[in-house]
């Protein structure tokens, strides 16, 4: 676990395809962007603008990306999707909560990651969406 009070010194993000507004909650409990869509037991975070520009590209939808800056209102944890073997020490910066997350505001100016690199990302999830590995181990 990740010391909170050293993240809430942070600017956090949260990368979705929702159209949200300011004091808006983020809670788990709705269909995940991810995988097959199923109930969310947690709601994401990072601390990187990179990480949240991932989570806006491959979130499920039509809707434009979009990042968000957020407060969590509760316990934050490191991810284990993305920390333990595959990244040592939490690189990325990334984190979830099983308590909501507060909308504060909105990264309007992010910039995606360039096609090729986004096509390899998808085509890698889609080989483990074949091999029945889900993306987000909940």
């Amino acid at each position: 676990m990740s010391n909170p009070e050293d993240l809430r010194a942070q600017t956090l993000y949260h990368g979705t395809r929702v159209d949200l507004k300011t004091g808006d909650l983020i809670a788990p409990g709705y269909s995940s962007n991810y995988g097959k869509g199923k109930k969310a037991t947690y709601v994401y975070l990072s601390a990187t603008l990179d990480a949240a520009t991932w989570g806006a590209e491959l979130a499920a939808g039509d809707g434009p990306g979009r990042i968000y800056i957020v407060e969590p209102v509760g316990e934050i944890f490191d991810d284990p999707n993305l920390t333990d073997k595959k990244f040592p020490g939490n690189p990325t910066k990334s984190y979830r909560s099983r308590e909501p997350l507060r909308v504060v505001g909105e990264v309007r100016d992010w910039q995606g990651h360039p096609p090729e690199t986004l096509k390899t990302m998808k085509d890698h999830i889609e080989q483990l969406r074949l091999q029945g590995i889900e993306a987000i181990d909940d």
